[in-house]
């Protein structure tokens, strides 16, 4: 029988898979209507009619696609002002505090982003020149918000759970952690 630190593990892994997976899709989608695009334009005078409107459309999925992988990872852009004066043995309780502020934040950002979707299915918002529903992805990006704020909440119970003894060291900020995995 596998530990519940294993099974999350395991959970964690396939999401992470998932997310950027969909999101390397859309990545190489986006790759392949430029390259497309621009040999419509270049040889047959024929660009793809769109083109502009799906690739703002693809990029904000893979921005929103990628911010859960990002939050699980903690792989933001940070500046270490507070690392040469934290003492680290209370490193935890610094990166428990980060996690749950920005936890607030992102949960704040997608509660407000909802409620912007909401807003463009009522206003029946589309697409300049395609007419595709904008509603759609902007649910996407809120729904990516709240996944991101789950997984950075659940950063800070790690966190938590490892300051006071009750969870194995192993955390990102751990000197027994491997670079470029978890343990």
């Amino acid at each position: 029988m596998t530990s519940l630190s294993t099974r999350w593990q395991r959970v964690g892994r396939v999401m992470q898979l998932t997310l950027e997976g969909v999101a390397g899709a859309t990545l190489f989608a986006m790759m392949l209507l430029t390259t497309a695009d621009v040999a419509g334009r270049f040889f047959f005078n024929s660009p793809i009619l769109g083109t502009v409107e799906l690739t703002q459309l693809m990029l904000a999925a893979l921005v929103f696609l990628s911010l859960p992988v990002v939050c699980w990872r903690e792989e933001h852009v940070s500046v270490d002002l507070l690392d040469a004066i934290f003492p680290s043995r209370l490193i935890w309780i610094r990166q428990l505090l980060v996690n749950l502020v920005v936890t607030a934040a992102l949960w704040v950002m997608a509660s407000r982003v909802w409620a912007l979707g909401a807003r463009a299915f009522a206003w029946g918002d589309v697409t300049e020149f395609l007419r595709i529903p904008v509603g759609y992805l902007i649910y996407l990006m809120a729904v990516m918000l709240a996944v991101s704020a789950l997984l950075t909440l659940l950063r800070a119970l790690r966190y938590l759970l490892e300051g006071v003894g009750l969870l194995e060291r192993g955390g990102p900020l751990s000197p027994e952690r491997t670079p470029g995995g978890d343990k």
